[in-house]
């Protein structure tokens, strides 16, 4: 695309200054915005895969060819100044992009939900509470069976009772903590 809107030199100063053309940069920017503003937004949503991040690398691609626009060398060419501008900008907004991607911290990806732990707390503190009200030979079977991970044979000799003894008291303890909880649920 051409744009139109150079102006010549007076013609005394024509003389001075050769071949030297002014070019008012607000005009042609305003004429290259009105008319390729959508098009360069379209390229760089192709590249960035981001609406608003497209439309931000358009605007600084705008606002960096009014500044330069004094020294654009073909102001012809200014379109094409403005598309790899664009494809430069939208290059590095995808290399932060990964760059930042690559140094995100990771996530948990099994850890359980704060509810979960709540939860799991909650139902903790019931089973101890119910622990609580059984008999202490019950609750002293239980402890070490399932949380000790003793085996019978071991409960047995840690209570200083018979394996048959063990069986009986753990059967009898989970029992009552099967009735306890039950109850709490309702």
């Amino acid at each position: 695309m051409a744009v139109s809107t150079p102006t010549s030199p007076a013609p005394a100063e024509a003389a001075d200054r050769a071949d030297t053309t002014v070019w008012d940069a607000d005009q042609a920017v305003t004429q290259l915005y009105t008319t390729n503003y959508r098009p360069l937004v379209r390229l760089a949503v192709l590249l960035v895969r981001d609406v608003a991040t497209a439309e931000e690398v358009v605007q600084d691609a705008f606002v960096a060819m009014h500044g330069a626009w004094r020294r654009l060398r073909d102001p012809n060419k200014a379109l094409s100044y403005l598309r790899q501008s664009v494809v430069n900008r939208a290059r590095s907004v995808l290399r932060h992009r990964a760059v930042v991607e690559k140094y995100a911290p990771k996530g948990l990806p099994d850890a359980p939900s704060a509810e979960y732990g709540a939860m799991g707390e909650l139902e903790r503190s019931a089973v101890i509470e119910a622990l609580r009200t059984l008999p202490t030979r019950q609750r002293e079977a239980i402890v070490l069976r399932y949380y000790g991970d003793f085996s019978e044979a071991q409960i047995a000799d840690a209570m200083g009772i018979s394996r048959g003894a063990v069986k009986s008291h753990t059967a009898r303890g989970v029992a009552a903590l099967r009735s306890v909880l039950e109850q709490d649920k309702q």
